[in-house]
Parts: C-alpha cells; sequence; structure tokens
C-alpha cells in the first residue's frame, strides 16, 4: 500500500517507456571500448637532448639601458588612458557599458542618415511612372467618352425626324379597326399607344432644351 501511494505523489503514476523486448542486455555490451592503437617508433626523439656536463652557459652579458628612466619617460611623455564611459542607474551603484545602452546617439552621426535608401527611390519612381500611365489611361478614356454637342442643324434633323416617325405611327393607329374583338388586335394597339407615347416624350424633351449634348461611342 506504501508503495502505491508513493508512486501517485506527482501528477498520477510516473509514465515509463516499456523497454522493448528485442532491446535486451547482449554480452560485453557494457564495455569501454579502447582508443585505437597507435605506431610506436622506438627510434623517433621524444625530448630534447641533456646538455653536457662541459657545456658552460654565457655569462656576463649586460644591458646597458636604464629602465627606470624608460619606464618613466614612457609614463610621463604617453596619452592617458581615457575612463571607459559607464553609467549608474541605481542607487546601489550597479554600474553598466554606455556605449551600448542606447543612451548615446550613435545612428544620427552617420553619413548615411536621413538619406532615403537607393531601393526606396526605384519603388518610388515605378510607382510614379504607373501612376502616370493610368492618369493617361483615365485621360484617354475620357476623352474617348466625352459628350459631343449637336448643332442647330443637327437637332433640327433629329426633331423633324422624330414628328416624321410619330406622324406615320400615328396614321398606322388610326387605320385600326374600331373593334377590338382579338388578343393580336389589342397587343397592335397596345404597342402602338407605347410608340407614340414614347416618341412624344423624346420631341418633348427635344423642344424644351435649346442645347443637348450626346456621348461619343
Amino acid at each position: 500500500m506504501q508503495k502505491f501511494k508513493t508512486a501517485m505523489k506527482t501528477m498520477g503514476p510516473p509514465k515509463v517507456e516499456v523497454p522493448s523486448p528485442k532491446d535486451f542486455l547482449k554480452k560485453h555490451s557494457k564495455e569501454k571500448t579502447l582508443p585505437p592503437k597507435k605506431v610506436f617508433e622506438r627510434n623517433k626523439p621524444k625530448k630534447p637532448p641533456v646538455p653536457l656536463r662541459t657545456d658552460h652557459p654565457v655569462m656576463g652579458v649586460q644591458s646597458e639601458k636604464n629602465f627606470i628612466n624608460t619606464n618613466a619617460a614612457n609614463v610621463i611623455m604617453g596619452v592617458a588612458k581615457k575612463p571607459k564611459p559607464i553609467y549608474v542607474d541605481k542607487r546601489t551603484g550597479d554600474k553598466h557599458d554606455l556605449e551600448t545602452s542606447g543612451l548615446i546617439p550613435k545612428h544620427i552621426n552617420k553619413k548615411d542618415y536621413g538619406v532615403t535608401p537607393k531601393y526606396i527611390c526605384k519603388r518610388n519612381e515605378e510607382v510614379k511612372k504607373a501612376q502616370e500611365e493610368y492618369d493617361n489611361y483615365i485621360q484617354e478614356k475620357l476623352r474617348k467618352a466625352a459628350m459631343k454637342r449637336l448643332s442647330d442643324e443637327e437637332r433640327e434633323a433629329v426633331l423633324q425626324g422624330l414628328k416624321k416617325n410619330w406622324e406615320e405611327v400615328h396614321k398606322e393607329f388610326q387605320s385600326l379597326s374600331v373593334f377590338i374583338d382579338s388578343i393580336p388586335k389589342r397587343m397592335r394597339k397596345q404597342k402602338l399607344e407605347e410608340e407614340m407615347k414614347q416618341l412624344e416624350y423624346d420631341i418633348g424633351v427635344i423642344e424644351k432644351h435649346k442645347i443637348i449634348y450626346i456621348a461619343n461611342k
């Protein structure tokens, strides 16, 4: 019972992948593999030879350089090392590098700061060219679809033509039989009435307006 409770102390029983029966422990499977064998050369020298007993080091070599004066001159004539710029952002004195903090305006001091990139200039030129082509296309469409004004002679000719058509339709209407006793006669009469009504409307519009514009096709 205690063993079962111990397994349940986490978020339920532990889910452990059951090993496959094929992955059984094989003989010599846990033995460490040795590195590859190196060829040993007995005649190859490993270290420099030991100096002989009769060899003596060079003695009495002295330098005339005054290291104290040289060091003092280097310190006096040298440029003082500038301290690394830092900033403190807490009252406890935490120091941070000022150059990588973003507080120093580096980008505005660049030579190409504020200069429009070349790819944007190229894109603006392409957009401008496309806009000009579109404007020219629209202007051409408007020019082709522009309204044309009818002259007085043309207006009078159209008006006389409409009146002539109305007289012909009216004459045909007057020639109808008095008794309309069939569907074809009724439909014929209705059609002639509609034509006369439309012609009367067109004649009235042209007589009312002295200046008339028509669209070019």
